[in-house]
């Protein structure tokens, strides 16, 4: 299974192949804005280094949410406009899956996951994994302030490691919980994730954005 994997969902840029196993190409930069400029040569330089075209590929891997409305919408556009071109298969994965899927099995042994990834306002996106990254309820968008009696009800008591880039957000709220670990690194989606996900599922989500938010866009008014 051949997959191009893609994502702008958060404050990253990405791009990354999959091919029989193992990741043969990939290229990231952090990037909160420029995405749009960035993605297709940076696709181009992935297929490039891997040595396939877009037409030996088997799908594209795009990351759907949540995360910021344009960024979604970048690599969205970006895997339509491949898989039309070549006749291909898109499949969705949740920002969520892919910052969880990124943590190495030793950090997460024996503790639930919970993933909370910046929204660009108050509340970040939350949802919580068991060990194994099998989802423990929908995904919310909460005040942290909510955050401590959401997770008494849903997780009460046992390791927790929080993941994503909001975490640190929630370190205040959650200081009095006992065994609580932070994940490594700037917890951003990966494309090379997103790809090995694309590759190993039979199914995923569609090609659409997951906001778990409306917009913040404010229609004109109707003239009089």
């Amino acid at each position: 299974m051949r997959v191009l994997g893609l994502d702008t969902a958060t404050s990253g840029c990405s791009a990354a192949v999959w091919d029989d196993g193992r990741v043969t190409a990939r290229r990231a930069e952090p990037m909160a804005r420029g995405q749009a400029e960035a993605l297709v040569p940076m696709v181009q330089a992935v297929l490039a280094d891997a040595g396939v075209t877009v037409d030996g590929l088997d799908r594209i891997a795009v990351t759907v949410g949540p995360g910021a409305f344009t960024g979604l919408r970048i690599a969205l556009a970006a895997a339509r406009g491949f898989a039309l071109a070549a006749g291909l298969p898109i499949l969705g994965v949740t920002t969520f899956d892919a910052v969880a899927h990124a943590l190495p099995e030793d950090e997460r042994r024996g503790r639930r996951v919970l993933v909370a990834i910046d929204s660009r306002r108050a509340e970040p996106f939350l949802q919580l994994f068991d060990e194994d990254l099998a989802p423990l309820g929908e995904p919310v968008l909460l005040e942290p302030a909510a955050v401590p009696g959401w997770l008494a009800a849903k997780a009460p008591g046992g390791p927790l490691l929080v993941a994503g880039d909001a975490a640190a957000m929630l370190a205040p709220v959650l200081a009095g919980r006992a065994d609580t670990a932070y994940a490594a690194g700037p917890g951003l989606p990966d494309a090379a994730v997103v790809a090995e996900l694309g590759a190993r599922r039979t199914g995923g989500l569609p090609a659409q954005p997951l906001y778990l938010r409306a917009p913040d866009v404010t229609l004109p008014k109707a003239k009089s």
